[in-house]
């Protein structure tokens, strides 16, 4: 029972970034949307909504982030990455010569 609890608990960490990218992205597609859509019309002076617009991209960005940081810190740890990507090794200290 902890196991399926644990694991539903790991996957709602995933879902609600993954709505909030999505919730972002029709917000962005919205903006756009009603503003375009107002050009043809005669009665109605278009208009940008840029709050929507702007708090789409941000949702859109935070969600999205934050699940391309979760696969790639992930890949770091299971080794799946490119050379470059992976955690640099401190190294050694050099042996210092012994002056007698």
């Amino acid at each position: 029972m902890r196991l399926i609890v644990a694991r539903f608990i790991a996957i709602l960490f995933l879902v609600i970034p993954g709505v909030i990218a999505c919730l972002g992205f029709l917000n962005v597609k919205n903006a756009l949307f009603h503003y375009f859509a107002d050009f043809g019309n005669d009665a109605v002076t278009p208009s940008f909504e840029w709050w929507l617009f702007i708090s789409g991209v941000i949702m859109f960005f935070a969600g999205a982030g934050f699940i391309g940081g979760w696969i790639f810190f992930r890949d770091r740890k299971r080794n799946y990455v490119a050379p470059r990507f992976k955690q640099k090794r401190p190294r050694p200290p050099k042996p210092q010569p012994k002056n007698e």
